[in-house]
């Protein structure tokens, strides 16, 4: 009897030790199952082949009203060449898919695609650019660079300080004699384009004349700074027919201003920064030089154009067909 009982004893000792380790593993188990159905219960219930169709159908109807075209480039007889712009379409079958993976309920996040104009700027011919697209919400900052070097650094921090990437216009005679200087601008990933080579009157010079101006400072800026130009910005802005077909015959477009700070002329930063601020258009592109007007009022035009809601790129990015990205509620990010 005494045995019989012993043994009973050890065998419940026994289970009680076997669930008390097991209850650790219970727990989770139990944690586990419960979480799974948490989250069962907050998932969407799925959509109906009927409520599909629908949706779809919807999307189609709604895809033709937010459809936008895009714009040519063309000729206008003030601005010569404009670039074009592209419009959008809906993507329907990304915005379907993007739609069943949302909450119901919520707007549907439509998805768009980027529809290029029929005609672009390269398909113009030799024609100087002073503008990017009237419809594309950003500008340009242009520096031409032939002197000032004790500006030039300032002007990077305020640059970078502000996020803002410019596009500098290199003097060929210049970069050869300041090649470190050219390459720290390149270094904080601003765009660097040609400006000839001795600071000539271009217009003056011999077709023969005007392509060697070009061609040097577009082959130091290869060799120094492995650049591959695309811009030419004639020194102060004299041009004829033959410098802008030169031009373009070493692939190259010529491009000139929409806005002039005159920052040569020693104005006070408070006077750039407001005729800058009253002249802000889309697409505009605005000149300046490595100054001390430039570096106390570029911080104050960066800020002016941005309270406005341009967006501040290279020359290549304003001069480009891509859209400026907007967010528009309920209707994606375009």
């Amino acid at each position: 009897m005494k045995m019989r009982k012993a043994a009973v004893i050890a065998a419940s000792l026994f289970m009680m030790v076997v669930l008390v380790k097991m209850n650790g593993n219970i727990a989770s188990f139990i944690s586990t199952v419960k979480s799974e159905d948490a989250i069962e219960a907050l998932a969407p219930p799925a959509y109906s082949e009927e409520e599909k169709r629908e949706l779809y159908e919807a999307i189609v109807a709604e895809a033709e009203t937010k459809a936008i075209a895009p714009v040519n480039a063309r000729i206008d007889r003030v601005w010569h060449a404009i670039p074009g712009y592209n419009g959008l379409s809906v993507d329907i079958e990304g915005t379907y898919k993007a739609a069943l993976e949302a909450p119901r309920g919520g707007a549907i996040p439509y998805q768009y695609r980027e529809i290029p104009p029929k005609i672009t700027l390269a398909q113009l011919g030799a024609h100087p650019i002073y503008r990017g697209n009237p419809e594309k919400p950003m500008i340009s900052l242009m520096i031409n660079v032939a002197w000032g070097n004790e500006y030039i650094d300032p002007i990077l921090e305020t640059l970078r300080g502000k996020g803002v990437k410019a596009t500098f216009f290199l003097d060929g005679s210049w970069l050869k004699g300041n090649v470190d200087v050219a390459r720290r601008i390149q270094a904080e990933g601003h765009e660097m384009s040609n400006h000839a080579y001795s600071h000539p009157d271009m217009k003056k010079l011999s077709r023969a004349d005007q392509t060697s101006q070009i061609v040097r400072t577009q082959t130091l800026l290869k060799d120094l700074l492995g650049v591959d130009n695309v811009w030419f910005a004639p020194p102060s802005g004299s041009y004829n027919a033959a410098t802008v077909q030169a031009a373009r015959e070493q692939g190259l477009g010529t491009v000139l201003w929409t806005i002039d700070t005159v920052d040569w002329m020693k104005p006070s930063p408070d006077y750039v920064i407001r005729k800058i601020s009253s002249k802000l258009e889309p697409g505009a592109l605005i000149l300046m030089h490595p100054t001390a007007a430039t570096r106390d009022a570029i911080g104050g035009m960066i800020d002016s154009a941005l309270a406005k809601g341009y967006a501040i790129g290279t020359v290549s990015e304003t001069l480009s067909e891509a859209r400026v990205p907007v967010v528009v509620e309920g209707a994606g990010v375009f």
